[in-house]
């Protein structure tokens, strides 16, 4: 059993989001990092810089015809000196046959090589990208304050991978563990219309800018996370996904703030396992 580290809640104050579902309203609680985190992050850019469309959450990139060839293995995207990440791509990617892709997300104080060291022993056998990015600070944006930055970089890390790589238009997903997890749902609700689907290992909130598209859902939990406790995180967030009428398949394990293989691996042959 594999075991990543998170830092622990430490919120200043929950307000509620709330987003319209087929003629109704559901809340979601949004929460922000407290001022004792804040003190030691670097500065958010305006949104001039970040742009109107990461501002609100959304991700411009689609998959094309690759107009570049890419190599196999793993290799960092450098894009950014400090803050990058790491893209790895199977031994049996051939560019003929377009292949499934996850975006993996950290969580809190985390990196880009710790998202993808979650599923990096299964991309060879389920012959899946991994695409793994830093946030800009020690956390993804919306947590922090608002989308903007992540969101701009990501795209940035989307394109690059797009032009290089032919990806599967029906298996595109964006995954994440703890923040990441949160950021995760959120991002792929906000962008229903790129990702197929969304998985979720611990989350612990979700913040939608906005509800397109319907990408299929799987979350996990432990049921003795003392982190992102089960039962004000997952299992609140789980019936209001369902209630907004979101196919979504649920795991609880016996374990903490972790990720399991045997939940890896499951979330790896829902992905990648065609609907019937």
């Amino acid at each position: 059993m594999k075991q990543y580290k998170s830092l622990p809640p430490c919120w200043k104050r929950r307000q509620l989001l709330r987003f319209g579902v087929a003629g109704f309203v559901l809340p979601f609680a949004v929460s922000q990092i407290s001022s004792c985190l804040q003190q030691n992050l670097l500065i958010m850019k305006s949104p001039k810089q970040a742009g109107l469309a990461a501002i609100e959450g959304r991700l411009r990139s689609r998959p094309s015809q690759p107009s570049q060839a890419g190599s196999r293995g793993l290799q960092p995207l450098r894009l950014d000196g400090e803050r990058d990440g790491f893209l790895y791509v199977p031994k049996g990617y051939v560019a003929e046959r377009p292949a499934p892709m996850i975006l993996m997300l950290h969580g809190a104080r985390g990196d880009a090589e710790g998202a993808m060291s979650i599923l990096r022993e299964l991309a060879d056998p389920f012959n899946t990208i991994l695409l793994a990015v830093d946030s800009r600070r020690q956390t993804w944006d919306i947590i922090m304050s608002q989308y903007g930055p992540d969101i701009a970089f990501i795209d940035l890390a989307l394109a690059q991978t797009f032009s290089r790589y032919a990806i599967d238009k029906n298996r595109i997903a964006i995954a994440g563990f703890s923040d990441g997890a949160s950021y995760a749902l959120s991002v792929a609700i906000t962008n229903g219309d790129l990702f197929t689907h969304a998985i979720a290992f611990s989350p612990g909130f979700i913040a939608p800018a906005d509800q397109i598209g319907s990408p299929r859902l799987f979350i996990s939990h432990g049921k003795r996370d003392n982190v992102l406790r089960i039962e004000q995180c997952s299992r609140r967030i789980v019936p209001r996904l369902q209630q907004a009428g979101y196919e979504l398949l649920y795991q609880e394990f016996d374990g903490p703030h972790t990720v399991p293989e045997e939940i890896t691996l499951k979330a790896l042959d829902w992905f990648t396992t065609p609907v019937t």
